[in-house]
């Protein structure tokens, strides 16, 4: 086990190496890992011949072992009261769930899932229980210190001038989530945020009063996308929003709402200058455009210069041909 996970420090790879180790010894056909950051939100690092059913149902049983920080074993989760799923009623499985413990401290959840119910609760004997929850251990703490390290790079992904993500954490983010969608079978959309006249703010007023505009756009994007997107500075007056769990409709309604509150913003007040802008939004989804991270990116580049090209002030949804899909506003 020890020489497994310290092989990487990648956490979903530590992760990976745990579930290949732990699955030699006990033969639950099916597996997850969820761990907790210190703001409590919870992650699923790795799963493993996990329909979607089951690996709602694993993670409702790891939510549970991460709040109470002890073993959990049921025979049937269906009948299972101290479990709730996400609205759905649970399967009829039988689960094994082993907390994480790393410094003293609950920071993650190994659930194992039979995909049919049992006819008692599976459980290690108290011997055997003491010698499995040693052995993984070396697992945990490999798993925090990777988790810790990730969170150490993430400092340096963060865009100086807008505090938004940069373009490397961007990359970072839509493989992560491309793998992740592909695994689940749910969509995935990538928007591409151009500020239209940008350059006439720079010409006319000077560099400092075009960073102090990109800071504004910032904020405005920042604050009208949700709580699960992930928004990032691409580059210049280029932004990029990542919607998890999101097609081309929902995302459609993300840019629709972010072209609004831009187009309705007053840029530079302070400086006493009341000037308008408007955005061009590319949007792409997975699978509908592209299967990959790069292909989606590329896809949303287009998109957007595609609105550029019709006026600027749309919207225009990836490997739509019919005109209608570039939305402008004219501005009052």
């Amino acid at each position: 086990m020890i020489r497994a996970v310290n092989s990487s420090l990648d956490p979903e790879r530590v992760a990976e190496a745990m579930v290949a180790r732990v699955a030699d010894w006990i033969p639950a056909p099916g597996w997850l890992v969820l761990t907790a950051d210190e703001g409590a939100r919870a992650r699923t690092v790795t799963v493993r011949a996990l329909t979607p059913v089951l690996e709602s149902a694993a993670l409702a049983v790891g939510h549970r072992v991460l709040i109470t920080g002890t073993v959990f074993g049921s025979a049937d989760l269906r009948a299972d009261r101290r479990v709730s799923g996400t609205g759905e009623p649970l399967p009829a499985a039988s689960a094994l769930a082993f907390p994480l413990e790393s410094r003293g401290r609950t920071i993650g959840a190994l659930v194992g899932i039979d995909r049919v119910a049992s006819t008692r609760e599976p459980r290690l004997s108290p011997a055997s229980l003491v010698i499995f929850r040693a052995a993984l251990e070396p697992g945990a703490i490999a798993l925090d210190n990777a988790l810790r390290m990730e969170r150490a790079e993430a400092l340096s992904v963060t865009d100086d001038l807008t505090q938004l993500y940069n373009s490397r954490y961007l990359s970072q983010v839509l493989r992560r989530e491309t793998k992740r969608a592909s695994r689940s079978g749910r969509p995935l959309s990538l928007l591409f945020i151009d500020l239209d006249g940008f350059k006439g703010v720079n010409d006319t007023h000077g560099h400092l009063c075009g960073s102090s505009a990109l800071v504004e756009a910032a904020s405005v994007i920042r604050s009208s996308a949700r709580e699960t997107d992930v928004v990032a500075r691409f580059g210049g007056d280029e932004f990029a929003l990542v919607l998890p769990d999101t097609g081309s409709e929902g995302a459609v309604a993300v840019g629709e709402r972010i072209r609004d509150r831009i187009a309705a913003h007053r840029f530079l007040r302070a400086e006493g200058l009341q000037i308008r802008l408007t955005v061009s939004v590319g949007v792409a989804t997975l699978p509908d455009v592209a299967a990959s991270a790069e292909a989606l990116v590329e896809a949303a580049d287009q998109a957007m210069y595609r609105v550029k090209e019709r006026g600027k002030n749309g919207i225009c949804v990836a490997a739509d041909p019919v005109a209608s899909d570039v939305r402008t506003t004219k501005l009052p």
